[in-house]
């Protein structure tokens, strides 16, 4: 059965930093494309971020570009999001699955960035 545990969320001011962490298991990890998603009250899911399986190639949406970083350690089976410079549009309830959304969304984990 695979599992998704995202992990590493809070409240933060804007302009400061939080690293996302979400741990898979019951799959090869090391086999998937993997994706953070996002969703914000009202709004649909997103992706805001994907690395490839071996972790070499990555890729951003508009709105993140240059303030996270995607990063994956295929020996922990872990994905993570490095986000720096937050903004209060950044709230949100943060997700890990693979590019194709194929297993079951985990819990999330709560993003809020607020003065």
């Amino acid at each position: 059965q695979v599992q998704l545990v995202e992990s590493g969320g809070g409240l933060v001011q804007p302009g400061g930093s939080l690293r996302l962490s979400c741990a898979a298991s019951g799959i090869i990890f090391s086999s998937y494309h993997m994706g953070w998603y996002r969703q914000a009250p009202g709004e649909q899911r997103e992706l805001v971020a994907a690395v490839i399986s071996s972790g070499g190639t990555t890729t951003y949406s508009g709105s993140v570009k240059g303030r996270f970083t995607i990063s994956r350690d295929n020996a922990k089976n872990t994905v993570y999001l490095q986000m720096n410079s937050l903004k209060p549009e950044d709230t949100a309830v943060y997700y890990c699955n693979d590019l194709n959304r194929r297993w079951s969304w985990g819990q999330g984990t709560q993003v809020t960035v607020s003065s």
